[in-house]
């Protein structure tokens, strides 16, 4: 008996016409939410190609400090002729590629001297989050005389 109500109810034109308009929104919201969609995964996909693309062309070894790359770093934050320089690079401590820990000699004074990134040179001293010098127990183990350090800053 209720489906003979429900089909009497439709029959009626303003019902049909008001059916057929809700149908066509929704039919509509329906299509144009998969063409965002696809217009989205599309973008997002192309994005996504492009990065991998960008890291692909990254260098994947890290660049290795060198004795000669170190006295090239030397010279030029010194502002010193490359060919001829005053301050040399005696020995290379430690090689990180964040935070190298290096030996200069200038006028027979040696130094413990740091290069950051590959490419910041600093000669000063280095205190870690405590307070402690780290430049001193590098000294200490390779013989570096800490009162040749000081006269060579005056």
């Amino acid at each position: 008996m209720k489906i003979r109500v429900i089909i009497k109810k439709l029959s009626n034109p303003r019902i049909r016409r008001r059916l057929k308009i809700a149908l066509s929104v929704f039919f509509g919201g329906i299509i144009l939410g998969l063409m965002f969609k696809v217009v989205y995964d599309i973008g997002y996909f192309d994005a996504q190609s492009l990065e991998n693309d960008k890291i692909a062309v990254l260098p994947t070894a890290y660049p290795v400090l060198t004795m000669e790359s170190a006295q090239h770093i030397v010279s030029g934050a010194l502002k010193e002729d490359p060919t001829n320089p005053k301050t040399i690079v005696v020995q290379i401590v430690d090689n990180n590629r964040r935070l190298s820990t290096i030996i200069i000699e200038s006028n027979k004074i040696k130094k413990i001297a740091r290069i950051i990134d590959m490419h910041l040179f600093f000669a000063c001293e280095l205190f870690n989050d405590e307070g402690y010098n780290l430049n001193e127990g590098i000294e200490h183990q390779y013989n570096i005389n800490r009162d040749n350090f000081n006269r060579g800053n005056q």
